[in-house]
């Protein structure tokens, strides 16, 4: 079986390098863009982030990055989101009480931290949603890397359709609790680093790979 090909999308926030090296690790042809076309046509989109929600959305709007997702999306193709690159699919966030636009593919609001000591930066456990694949294999001990000091802390999204699977949250607690992952569909997202979580985010990205 051919290698799955993942574009980590590069728009100028996110430690693409690193991506890169941890998806490569774990059998992936992996290919560091902007490109429109082959972001489309890759098998997985990987969208990293790091540093401000709202420099990383100019940084997504110049490269056409919304306009990457939402198609990919609209046509129920994989895209993963990592720490920043996972806040910026919520409506909005807000940073020095400056409210900044999402992409609003999931409803909730980034917000900072309420922590005796923020930034939350280091290894953490999570609570894995009930039949999670992203966490299959995995321990309920098992610690992720994290750095942030921002997250969302209610999840709003209410499915009231019976046909539809309702996405899977996982969550972590540092001073409260908040969102550490979820699944949604061909959507999903950590705020921890995978390719920065040693053996347990080979696995992670080992488990979303296998679903492209």
């Amino acid at each position: 079986m051919s290698a799955k090909k993942v574009v980590v999308f590069d728009y100028g926030f996110g430690n693409v390098r690193s991506a890169e090296r941890a998806l490569a690790h774990v059998g992936a042809d992996v290919e560091i863009t902007r490109d429109f076309d082959r972001a489309m046509n890759a098998d997985g989109l990987l969208v990293p982030g790091v540093g401000a929600f709202a420099a990383c959305m100019q940084g997504l709007r110049d490269a056409r990055g919304e306009w990457v997702i939402g198609r990919r999306l609209s046509g129920g193709r994989p895209v993963m989101g990592i720490c920043v690159g996972m806040q910026v699919l919520f409506a909005r966030g807000i940073e020095h009480g400056v409210e900044t636009d999402g992409l609003d593919e999931w409803p909730g609001t980034v917000e900072p931290l309420k922590a005796p000591v923020v930034p939350h930066m280091g290894w953490n456990t999570v609570a894995p949603a009930e039949g999670s694949t992203l966490f299959a294999g995995l321990d309920a001990d098992t610690r992720y890397y994290f750095v942030h000091s921002y997250a969302v802390r209610e999840w709003t999204l209410d499915v009231t359709n019976e046909a539809i699977r309702p996405p899977l949250v996982t969550w972590a607690e540092h001073g409260e609790p908040f969102v550490a992952a979820v699944e949604n569909g061909p959507l999903w997202a950590t705020q921890f680093h995978p390719e920065k979580s040693g053996d347990a985010g080979s696995q992670l990205l080992t488990n979303w790979i296998g679903t492209l």
